[in-house]
Parts: C-alpha cells; structure tokens; sequence
C-alpha cells in the first residue's frame, strides 16, 4: 500500500485530454485486457490513466513508465490518489527510453498501453517502440495504443491537420503517424489489428494481438 503524499493536489500533473478520454478507453480496455495479468504503460505521463485503469480494472497490475523528467510527477499522483484510493495494483514508475535497453525485470509482462505516444516521439523512436516489444517483452500478448493516426495518408479531420503542423513546428521528426505504417511494425513483431476503435477527438484506439510465431 502507497504511503500517505504531502503533495498538494493542485501541484500534480494534470491534462483534461486525460480526463475527457480516460472512460472511453477504459470500455475498450475492459474488454481487450480482459485476460491480462500484468501491463506495461509506456508513456504514463501524467499518471491519470494509470490510476484510472487500476482502479477499474482491479484484476490486473498495472506497471507506470516513461522518460526521467515525468517520474516525480507520475509517482506524485500514484502516491496520492493510490492511498485515498486504495488502490494496491498500480506500480510506481521506472525511466524507459524505448531507444535503449529497456530495465524490464518482470518477464510476465503480458500486454502494453500506450497513449499520445507515437505522434511524439520520432520516426526512429516508434521504430524502436515496436522492436522493443518483440526484443524485451517475451510473454507479450495483447497491444493497445490510443493516439490520433491518418488512413492512406490522409488526416481524419482538420484540427488533426492543425495538430500535425503544431507538431511538427515544435518538432520536425514528430507527426501524426499513417496506421498503414503502424500496422507493418506491430506485424513485424507478429502482431495482428484485432479493432481500430473511434475514440474522442478524432483519436482512434488500436487493439493488437500477438499470434505464434513458426
């Protein structure tokens, strides 16, 4: 059980995307983690869904990450909101950098979240991302990632054309990713799209399953 925190709640990290998302995801999750022991977010952020989804989905450990900078704020809210909660299924966060090796000591690890990740990081990273799976994550069975992707190389709406371009001014190796692409990589790792789910936003929630490799 989490230790009583000191920090103020006004001080943790917050995103009302966050918010506004975290139960339309948690219909889908309900279903596609619905065997799940063990996940690993990649990419928890500010620490909402994490909290969120261990609270709602009692029968599995949900293990938090993402880079160094995010930590102190990720285990804040863990910390906090675990206590009041009750919640003793949510693990604190670890630093990962999906482009170097990643420190994943419980091999058990059966299924990855990951939201507002891919559209971040840089052509490279999401390649890095998917072989990381397949490399680090042995019992990995079930992938759900939520974002905002393009269908043939089209944007599925004007402000995820805008969005696209903000990335991309902020970052130039950042964008909104084509699905057609990101299906080739979760298929390298012997991954097949089970649902593309419309989620708010004009964001959409992948849902992959890994099928037996010869």
């Amino acid at each position: 059980m989490f230790q009583d925190p000191q920090t103020p709640p006004s001080l943790l990290p917050f995103s009302q995307a966050c918010e506004n998302n975290k139960a339309p995801i948690l219909a889908v999750l309900q279903t596609a983690f619905a065997n799940t022991k063990q996940v690993l977010e990649i990419g928890s952020g500010t620490g909402q869904h994490a909290v969120y989804f261990a609270e709602n989905l009692p029968q599995l450990f949900w293990q938090t990450s993402d880079q160094t900078e995010y930590l102190e704020g990720i285990s804040a809210r863990c910390r906090q909101q675990g206590h009041q909660k009750g919640i003793n299924n949510l693990g604190l966060p670890f630093a990962l950098d999906v482009t170097q090796p990643w420190p994943i000591d419980d091999i058990r690890i059966d299924a990855v979240f990951s939201a507002n990740t891919l559209h971040i990081m840089s052509q490279a990273m999401v390649e890095a991302f998917f072989t990381g799976l397949g490399q680090y994550l042995p019992q990995l069975k079930t992938l759900c990632i939520y974002g905002p992707f393009n269908y043939q190389g089209q944007f599925t709406s004007d402000s995820n054309h805008q969005f696209d371009q903000y990335l991309k001014q902020r970052d130039s190796e950042s964008g909104i990713r084509d699905i057609e692409w990101i299906i080739q990589l979760a298929q390298a790792q012997a991954f097949t799209l089970i649902a593309d789910t419309a989620m708010p936003a004009n964001n959409r929630l992948l849902h992959f399953s890994k099928h037996a490799t010869d």
